[in-house]
């Protein structure tokens, strides 16, 4: 990847932007970059180096490292996947007093996916330095543990904003002997809301600490921050033009709002897949998304920022061992997520810039393997696929919508392959030996008309074969909207007059609503809700109570999600949900087998175990 290095030398303290310096431009491509051993580094950290197959260091390392190892403060504008932790994280070791037991370095990041990240980076890193130690903190994990080490003391704390001023405000944390402050993508930092508690944890830091900023973008926000924190910093910027990696190959299918939902579950059929990671915009999006793709046999989950990390690291586990195949996920979630059996990342939504794409289709096409990239676009939006792949730096093919003929061929074939796995089953012998009964029993039937109602009950109310076929829809020329089948359709069945789908969670993104990859995210204005209706009739059903609640941070979609993962349930053929304070409602399906219930008591939610019981009438409280 060609790669720009822009080192301004900053002449006297103040404001960044006014560097009176012209910065002098390298293409570091057409250069060999200097060994890891002319930086400054120590033998330990060399031999880590070498033992993690570490052979040349990347255009911010070159920069930034031996500034850091200078005591210099550093203002570094650098892409992810750029190598910009290991560009600060391995000063930061090499300056480090290990006798001294305290905090030395704090490393600021926007989520905890990034802090175990980067964490796990350091102890990698220093795998050579005796006694080291590094703690993450953050926000959603137990208070003790972090009280525990910290109290043990620890070298460097790599944590999210509100944790850390959490911990210095209750005293649990002292950055008394602080040597260097750390902001690691201080603009997604700042995207997030974190700006005024970033502001205090430096305002509280010892004045003649070292400072280091590095960050994707550099907004007025983030230069003002440098101006008003950082000394004479020098200023490192790698302009990377960004592309995807060579085996990832990247796809548009051209879909109407009203499809969307239908079209994902059918591409997940039809294509090839092994593991999937589906990308939305907002969180309030993921569960009832991952709720439909289970209704409609995918074995599916929601990932977002409220998901417990035990919860999550579960879900990660799953997808790894094959127990998942689909995560539903946003952006901030799925950072640090490195699972290689990914076949596929999907856009369900567009993502909101340049590099956040790169980084959702990065989550595929990992250790050598073929990456499959496909991105959901509407009719009237050839020009923001236009700027995606000037993004990509290619072209994207386009991909039409798979067909009923091809969805079927691979419905067929799934039955039958079910029907072998069938035969090593020990039930099988037992419940044949059934079936010849019943067949004496009732000679009038024959043995195809009995082997069809047994292929009904397998596949408990689903239609095997699709009989809907979606429309094939062609992009628009924006200048010229013709309408038809791509376009919004006024009073089209399930959605309003505005064109928004009635059901929960769903949101129509029209040609407006795309405009997120060019002018950011939208901030959720409600949280998910709090219910969950079944929107069919489901026959008899009990209700049963289960003892995770409210004060648990549990959502229903949280509960269809486990109970249809353990079980095998339908999630559509689970009813009404209702969550208080300590524990919570659900009505099944009458008279289900007492080996679900068992795995059901063991089905851990919001990092609590269901221990799911018959629920009495008096016991219903509203």
């Amino acid at each position: 990847m060609a790669a720009d290095l822009v080192i301004a030398e900053s002449a006297a303290a103040g404001p960044v932007a006014a560097v009176p310096v012209v910065p002098r431009v390298v293409d570091v491509s057409a250069l060999m970059p200097p060994e890891f051993a002319k930086l400054g580094l120590g033998k330990a950290l060399l031999q880590s180096l070498i033992e993690l197959g570490y052979t040349e260091p990347t255009p911010i390392q070159a920069a930034t490292i031996p500034l850091l190892l200078a005591g210099r403060d550093v203002l570094g504008q650098a892409q992810t996947g750029s190598g910009k932790t290991a560009a600060f994280a391995l000063p930061m070791l090499q300056l480090l007093d290990l006798s001294q037991r305290r905090p030395q370095v704090l490393v600021l990041v926007p989520t905890r996916e990034l802090a175990l990240q980067v964490t796990a980076a350091f102890e990698r890193y220093s795998s050579g330095m005796r006694d080291f130690r590094c703690l993450a903190i953050y926000g959603g994990a137990a208070y003790q543990p972090q009280f525990s080490q910290l109290n043990r003391g620890v070298h460097i704390v790599v944590g999210t904003p509100g944790r850390v001023m959490d911990h210095m405000t209750r005293g649990s944390l002292d950055l008394a002997g602080l040597r260097c402050l750390v902001l690691d993508e201080a603009d997604e930092m700042l995207r997030m809301g974190f700006a005024e508690s970033v502001e205090w944890v430096l305002s509280q830091a010892p004045e003649g600490r070292q400072t280091a900023l590095f960050s994707a973008t550099l907004p007025a926000q983030i230069r003002a921050i440098a101006q008003q924190h950082q000394r004479n910093p020098a200023e490192v910027t790698i302009v990377q033009r960004a592309a995807a990696a060579d085996t990832i190959r990247q796809r548009y299918v051209v879909v109407s709002n009203h499809h969307r939902e239908a079209a994902l579950s059918r591409i997940l059929e039809a294509e090839p897949i092994d593991a999937v990671i589906v990308f939305v915009k907002l969180k309030s999006t993921t569960e009832p998304l991952a709720e439909y793709l289970c209704s409609q046999g995918h074995r599916a989950a929601a990932l977002h920022g409220d998901v417990a990390q035990a919860q999550r690291e579960r879900i990660i586990e799953q997808l790894r061992g094959g127990q998942l195949n689909v995560v539903v996920a946003t952006d901030v979630a799925a950072r640090g997520l490195d699972v290689p059996r990914v076949s596929h990342v999907i856009n369900f939504d567009l993502p909101r810039g340049r590099e956040a794409y790169i980084h959702r289709i990065g989550r595929t096409g990992r250790a050598g393997r073929q990456g499959e990239a496909i991105l959901f676009v509407h009719p009237r939006a050839s020009r923001l696929l236009s700027s995606i792949e000037h993004a990509a730096g290619q072209a994207l093919e386009p991909m039409p919508m798979p067909t009923n003929r091809a969805v079927n061929k691979k419905r067929v074939s799934a039955f039958h392959e079910a029907i072998v796995r069938a035969l090593e089953d020990p039930q099988r012998e037992t419940l044949q030996s059934i079936m010849q009964q019943f067949q004496r029993e009732r000679p009038e039937l024959e043995a195809e008309a009995i082997l069809g109602a047994l292929a009904v009950m397998a596949q408990g109310g689903r239609q095997l074969l699709s009989r809907e076929e979606l429309p094939q829809v062609e992009l628009e020329d924006e200048r010229g909207r013709r309408g038809g089948p791509g376009g919004l359709r006024r009073g089209a069945p399930g959605f309003s007059e505005r064109g928004g789908d009635r059901r929960p969670g769903f949101r129509d993104r029209g040609a407006r609503g795309e405009r997120g990859f060019e002018r950011g995210d939208r901030r959720e204005s409600r949280e998910s809700r709090g219910a969950f209706r079944s929107e069919r009739e489901q026959g008899p059903m009990q209700s049963f109570r289960l003892e995770v609640g409210r004060v648990h941070d549990v959502r229903a979609g949280s509960i269809v999600g486990a109970i249809a993962g353990e079980s095998g349930l339908d999630s559509g053929r689970i009813g009404r949900i209702d969550i208080f304070d300590d524990f919570s409602t659900v009505q099944l399906p009458a008279g289900m087998p007492p080996e679900i219930f068992q795995k059901l008591r063991r089905a851990w939610v919001a990092g609590r175990q269901l221990q799911i019981s018959e629920l009495g009438d008096a016991e219903v409280r509203r």
